[in-house]
């Protein structure tokens, strides 16, 4: 009988045990929702680094740190936002754009290496595709480049509409579409935001050098930038 209490007792406790514990765990994973002062404080963090202001920054923001790209500002988010550092470009101290495919992200490099503009991209498929008669790989090259024509408004190319486009290799350009998804699904060109589109078109002129990179393919464009000055 002594036995069996023993056993009875420590079922119970083991029990006990049990149930804090999990107690305990749900407690420590339930998640503070972030206030309007915590929420102001990050879009200005943002700001503060070079993003852009609104959602589009938070989803550059997400880009750039590699996180996850959907839903709201989450804590997590929050926490991030306030403890990184402000992007900086592969190459400085001249004026060019950068594409970093891996992120999908471009950046506009003032004439003193600082960053202008962020924004999303979205760059080759890397499938290949066979529409409107034409058939290839949807591949967008690395490299160094320079913008060698550009158009204002909307340019008909065989596979479809161009808006402000600015062109760096053989047909492929940077410009502006209504869809700029968060992964690579163009047939090569550089897609951004139609809302940019006319801003980027101003600020690239013809001439201008255009990185196109991913982790194991940069190369830099300083000799270039020093013999056009």
């Amino acid at each position: 009988m002594c036995s069996l209490s023993k056993v009875v007792v420590a079922v119970v406790l083991n029990s006990c045990f049990l149930l804090f514990t999990h107690s305990v765990s749900a407690t420590k994973h339930k998640v503070r929702a972030l206030n309007s002062s915590e929420i102001k404080s990050a879009q200005r963090r943002l700001v503060e680094m070079g993003y852009p202001s609104g959602p589009m920054g938070l989803t550059i923001f997400r880009k750039w740190e590699g996180r996850k790209l959907s839903g709201g500002l989450t804590r997590n988010d929050y926490e991030a936002i306030m403890t990184a550092n402000a992007p900086q470009p592969r190459d400085t101290d001249y004026e060019h754009v950068e594409v970093d495919l891996d992120r999908q992200v471009l950046l506009l490099i003032g004439s003193d290496g600082a960053i202008i503009r962020m924004l999303p991209v979205s760059t080759g498929s890397g499938r290949r595709y066979n529409e409107k008669g034409m058939r290839g790989l949807a591949y967008t090259p690395r490299g160094r480049f320079k913008i060698y024509n550009k158009l204002a408004g909307w340019k008909r190319s065989p596979l479809g509409l161009l808006y402000y486009p600015n062109y760096f290799s053989d047909g492929l350009a940077i410009h502006g579409n209504p869809s700029v998804p968060h992964s690579p699904q163009s047939h090569g060109c550089i897609r951004i935001p139609m809302s940019a589109a006319r801003e980027v078109s101003r600020r690239v002129q013809i001439g201008t050098i255009v990185l196109i990179y991913d982790k194991d393919s940069f190369v830099s464009a300083k000799d270039w930038a020093n013999a056009q000055n």
